[in-house]
């Protein structure tokens, strides 16, 4: 990381690199920045391998608390803003989070409250030594700006100490079961990866990036901010997504180069004073979805919008439709395997290789992290027998080595571009006094692709109704993770098959 911001910085120091709001920075800003934030973070006790949690909307400071995080060696932990006091409490002690970055107030939620309801499911998270709130005037607050200030830059040389083959960050993502995985990302692939989807995309440094999409997830810190740095473009930051503020941004920024999920697309596209704003200087970027949903991103004004393919446990993308191929090959295919990737497709219960044009398992070789974050059982499931990454995602090649997503083999529901584990949901539900069976499932939803519905057989004698549950969940679970309908049935309305076990797929069945 610390190469690649002194490379950037040293070609073009004074090109604009970061745009948040009124606050602008130059690449060499951006450089000065984040090495007083690697010192600082030195002195305040962090080391090699330490893990750093950020809390916080798409603010400059979350960008530079990371870098300077994957600077010093240790490990940068991008934490959900969605996330319930009882997910936080699992990530930070599943993390060993050493010390926590958080902006005290963001959008309607209060983080110090939150933080102290997680801190109080998990007392004494082991490691966790401290908070540095992020402050609105000043960036950061408390004794942590102290040590900004106080940090020369002759003392960087002695903190630098990443190696390629380090973890640089650690996300955690949603998995068939009910907790999420730990996922932690490689120096070299981090940046080898992204500078190769840029290239997909035909990115130059004149380019400007709308960022909206949450910085914790992959598709920003992952794909986006990589892609872009790699090219040495600017980051126009948006600190959450709001249609209207988003149309504005884009318009007055002049905003080349779009990441968006298809929920986000409708809503720009759909927005009653869409044409009101001149969003001519967008040439280029990133969306996933179904190739209506690709052809609505197209149609926004983005002729060189690219279809991806790819997970958080494969650096963001595995494949990228190229810019320049016909928009009618990039509805299609989600592109060819980027260097440095194999792809091949696979018969899920054997494992044998399957021809060209047969639909099967994906599986990813190259540029995949060889293991889960403590957790070998889950690392084990899912490697093949010869090293492969086993996706759980349905796909076939074409003899030009293209790609096309054909669904999910695991039991994912992915709503607003979000994956979901229904066990997840399940054990939230199940725990509920009046619940007995509780099985999640999924609806198709114009707007999210998918929408949360849940099958519950009550308890003998209880009762309980929607509106409880739907408190129950929101208690416990981020808000795009509380199913949106339910259905009550006794064990006998249950779908089953002969041997008497739960049909999953015949659930929807149910709400018709």
């Amino acid at each position: 990381m610390s190469a690649l911001l002194e490379e950037i910085a040293a070609r073009a120091p004074a090109h604009c690199a970061i745009i948040d709001g009124a606050r602008r920075w130059t690449y060499d800003e951006l450089r000065r920045d984040v090495l007083r934030t690697a010192t600082a973070l030195a002195n305040s006790g962090v080391r090699h391998g330490d893990r750093v949690g950020i809390l916080a909307g798409n603010r400059a400071e979350w960008i530079v608390t990371y870098f300077a995080t994957m600077h010093l060696g240790a490990i940068a932990v991008g934490l959900n803003t969605w996330s319930s006091a009882r997910e936080l409490a699992y990530q930070l002690a599943h993390a060993d989070v050493s010390l926590l970055f958080l902006e005290p107030r963001f959008r309607d939620r209060d983080f110090i409250e939150l933080f102290n309801a997680a801190n109080a499911i998990a007392p004494g998270l082991p490691r966790l030594r401290g908070l540095v709130t992020f402050d609105d005037s000043n960036g950061f607050a408390s004794e942590f700006t102290a040590w900004r200030q106080d940090a020369a830059e002759s003392a960087n040389d002695a903190v630098a100490a990443a190696a390629p083959d380090d973890v640089a960050c650690l996300l955690y993502t949603s998995g068939s079961t009910a907790t999420p995985k730990g996922v932690p990302l490689l120096h070299a692939d981090l940046i080898d990866n992204m500078w190769e989807i840029g290239q997909r995309q035909h990115l130059v440094s004149t380019d400007r990036l709308w960022l909206a999409v949450s910085l914790f997830w992959s598709l920003a810190c992952v794909n986006a901010l990589f892609a872009a740095v790699t090219h040495g473009a600017t980051i126009v930051l948006q600190h959450h997504f709001d249609p209207t503020a988003a149309l504005e941004l884009i318009a007055t920024e002049r905003c080349s180069v779009f990441y968006g999920t298809p929920n986000m697309v409708l809503a720009l596209s759909e927005h009653a004073r869409f044409r009101e704003f001149d969003l001519g200087a967008l040439r280029t970027g990133v969306t996933i979805g179904t190739p209506a949903q690709v052809e609505r991103a197209a149609a926004l004004g983005i002729p060189g919008i690219c279809n991806v393919y790819g997970l958080t446990e494969a650096y963001g993308n595995s494949t990228v439709t190229d810019a320049r191929l016909p928009l009618a090959k990039r509805i299609e295919t989600v592109g060819q395997a980027l260097p440095g990737v194999r792809i091949a497709i696979r018969d899920p219960a054997s494992g044998a290789s399957l021809p060209d044009g047969t639909a099967g398992e994906i599986v990813l070789y190259g540029r995949v992290p060889p293991v889960y974050w403590h957790a070998p059982e889950r690392t084990a499931e899912a490697t093949s027998r010869d090293g492969g990454f086993r996706t759980g995602d349905l796909g076939l090649l074409d003899a030009q080595g293209y790609l096309y997503y054909r669904g999910r083999l695991k039991e994912m529901v992915k709503t607003g571009g979000i994956n979901v584990a229904p066990a997840e949901v399940e054990q939230v539900l199940s725990a509920h006094p009046a619940v007995e069976l509780a099985f999640v499932t999924a609806l198709p939803d114009p707007r999210l692709d998918e929408i949360l519905v849940a099958v519950i057989v009550p308890r003998r004698g209880a009762t309980t109704d929607a509106a409880a549950l739907t408190a129950h969940c929101r208690a416990s679970l981020a808000a795009y993770k509380t199913p949106r309908q339910f259905r009550f049935v006794d064990p006998a309305g249950l779908p089953l098959t002969s041997t008497g076990k739960l049909e999953r797929k015949r659930l929807p069945e149910l709400f018709t």
